[in-house]
């Protein structure tokens, strides 16, 4: 895998799910086809990964927070292309809140045990965003104008979203 993405043996992908409810184990690859492919590969790879941790851009999975902490390692790889589509997908994650509203609308009827987890990945996918704000901070004073302007973007919004309330 070279220098990147080396915690990689540390998580079971197969046994999460990902945004769609499909098994996760196909996460690695994505990410190191970003890591280590030509600006094409890395952008159809970043498309890949949305739908998987982000899918229809408003929906993560189990396998969402733990795919965070590589794409900010990928977000701050000096070689890495696509700098601004991999923020935008974290902006994305960031943003979710589709279990937590589904589960405050469920409340008071039978079917809220269905919601459980779900609400707490979105908790930790946007905890785990978070925590790459020394990152981005960084990249906003970029040479490169989309790359700064990214991350810009993500740093304003993620003063902006409040955390979650418990449900």
């Amino acid at each position: 895998m070279g220098s990147l993405l080396k915690g990689f043996s540390g998580i079971r992908w197969g046994e999460l799910r990902d945004a769609g409810g499909a098994p996760a184990g196909g996460i690695p690859s994505l990410l190191s086809r970003v890591a280590y492919a030509d600006e094409v590969t890395v952008r159809l790879a970043i498309d890949d990964l949305g739908d998987v941790v982000c899918a229809l851009g408003f929906v993560v999975g189990e396998a969402t927070a733990p795919t965070v902490p590589f794409l900010l390692e990928l977000v701050g790889a000096p070689h890495v292309p696509c700098k601004a589509e991999l923020m935008d997908l974290l902006g994305s994650i960031c943003r979710t809140e589709q279990w937590h509203s589904a589960a405050a609308a469920a409340r008071d009827q039978k079917n809220y045990t269905s919601y459980q987890e779900q609400p707490g990945w979105e908790a930790a996918a946007r905890a785990a965003v978070y925590t790459g704000r020394p990152v981005l901070e960084e990249l906003a004073s970029s040479v490169r104008p989309e790359e700064a302007a990214a991350a810009r973007k993500l740093l304003q919004m993620m003063d902006e979203v409040p955390p979650f309330a418990k449900l």
